[in-house]
């Protein structure tokens, strides 16, 4: 996403690119609600297909997995830190299983890559699932496993299993981009070739 910054800067306004972000967070659910952290590239891109399901509760762009604390985008998009651009969600148990998150997941990224996704390069955008407990991380393994097995694309899966660290979230113009600014996040959604990947990949399942 680094390649279009300067556009970013000038269609959204620079003044609502300077700030602090929130606080440092690992979890966020409360009571009976559970947390789920994915790396697809452009967590801009990533919100939407959660967001719809039923039994989602929140979810919030930010960055995890890596050393720096309280990153900005310009430290994460610039590289260094070791974050990957990531969403959190936070989800109702009763409503839709860990397993169901998985199978929205992986239609949704490019787990070919490993330290990129569609136009975007670098370790920030790399694929990985951050697990909060051992079952979600028994569950991931699970379904990569499974994909592996039955994907059509030749080419390995890739995409890091690793255990969930700090999560902060980003700044708030990024949150809820995609309705927030749907022209320009469709912009660069068609000019990254995400969809069109996506459709390669996995066909029908992997269309937005």
């Amino acid at each position: 996403m680094k390649i279009y910054k300067i556009l970013v800067l000038l269609l959204v306004g620079g003044g609502l690119l300077v700030g602090m972000n929130s606080p440092s967070i690992s979890e966020t659910a409360e009571g009976d609600q559970a947390v789920a952290t994915f790396a697809g590239g452009c967590f801009w891109c990533m919100e939407g297909p959660f967001d719809e399901l039923d039994g989602v509760i929140s979810t919030t762009s930010g960055y995890t997995g890596g050393q720096t604390v309280d990153p900005t985008y310009e430290e994460v998009s610039a590289g260094g830190t070791g974050h990957a651009e990531a969403v959190q969600v936070v989800y109702d148990p009763q409503k839709i299983s860990y397993r169901e998150l998985l199978a929205v997941y992986w239609p949704n990224t490019d787990p070919t890559t490993p330290d990129s996704q569609f136009c975007d390069h670098g370790d920030q955008y790399r694929p990985a699932i951050f697990y909060h407990d051992d079952e979600q991380r028994q569950l991931a393994e699970a379904s990569k496993e499974e994909i592996n097995r039955t994907k059509t694309f030749s080419a390995p899966v890739v995409t890091e299993i690793t255990m969930a660290t700090a999560f902060y979230p980003a700044e708030e113009y990024h949150q809820d981009f995609y309705m927030k600014n749907p022209i320009r996040y469709k912009f660069y959604r068609f000019t990254c070739g995400r969809d069109a990947r996506l459709a390669t990949l996995w066909g029908d399942e992997g269309k937005a």
